[in-house]
């Protein structure tokens, strides 16, 4: 069940805080935090990491204080989040800022990137890599999300380093990451688009979602197990035209204010 949040302040003060000190915990990561605030997030904090500058906003509890493990949710935006919109763009999107009432103990990050290929993809590994270590984060509650082209850098991530997350929500987009190495590791997946999206279509997540099981069959595993790791939502018009969209890519968006959907990624532990 969600958890209605209000933003202060003093919480946002809060915020600021929890990035300089975190920044302080450990010797290689260097961090200029940022200033602007925005539906809740510090926008424009920088990790000046070995592969570049990455920028993203943050939402630190304002009950942080190091002590006790908390849940991390990093959202990767569409292109017109990417960094060269400007600083903020990302906030367009609901799924950082609806994240917030899932679990008042859990830190919600959502990274500008410059593109949605493997440079960023490596970016997201090192930035998860990163707030795991700088911050005290329960390794079994850290969820990925990625809507269109942030999507398929969340496939790319998958094929790279799923054992970082607990699950993986790809909203809209299309799958361009390496499925045997996602099936290794058994990062459940939840996979949801619109029928005939806009875009990318449905054919490449439907046969992502096909070929996954099939890696999973030949594992051995059950129909019941694979469910549990493998999950497609095809929704069609009547689903995006009761929420107010006419366009089903578009119409991705609120795939982040529905509890089925978001429930099941941060169900997952």
């Amino acid at each position: 069940m969600k958890i209605s949040v209000m933003i202060s302040a003093y919480v946002l003060a809060l915020m600021l805080t929890g990035c300089a000190a975190a920044s302080a915990e450990t010797d290689r990561a260097s961090i200029t935090c940022g200033t602007q605030t925005q539906r809740g997030f510090v926008n424009d904090n920088i990790y000046h990491s070995e592969l570049g500058d990455i920028h993203y906003s943050s939402y630190i509890p304002d009950s942080y204080d190091g002590r006790e493990p908390y849940a991390l949710f990093i959202t990767l935006p569409g292109w017109e989040g990417l960094y060269f919109h400007g600083v903020g763009a990302n906030m367009v999107e609901d799924f950082g800022p609806e994240a917030i009432g899932w679990n008042e103990k859990m830190i919600v990050i959502s990274p500008q990137l410059n593109d949605w290929r493997e440079t960023s993809a490596c970016q997201t590994i090192a930035l998860t890599e990163y707030l795991m270590e700088a911050y005290n984060i329960d390794p079994n509650r850290v969820y990925l999300e990625g809507y269109s082209g942030g999507g398929e850098t969340g496939s790319l991530v998958m094929g790279m380093r799923p054992e970082l997350y607990t699950a993986f929500l790809m909203v809209s987009s299309q799958w361009d990451g390496d499925l045997e190495t996602l099936a290794d590791a058994r990062t459940p997946v939840y996979l949801a688009t619109g029928e005939q999206d806009s875009y990318y279509g449905s054919d490449s997540m439907k046969n992502a979602a096909v070929q996954l099981r099939e890696l999973y069959e030949r594992q051995g595993l059950s129909d019941e197990e694979i469910n549990k790791l493998v999950v497609l939502d095809v929704k069609d018009q009547e689903y995006f035209t009761q929420r107010g969209y006419r366009d089903q890519h578009g119409g991705g968006m609120t795939f982040a204010k529905d509890e089925k959907i978001m429930g099941w990624l941060f169900d997952k532990h």
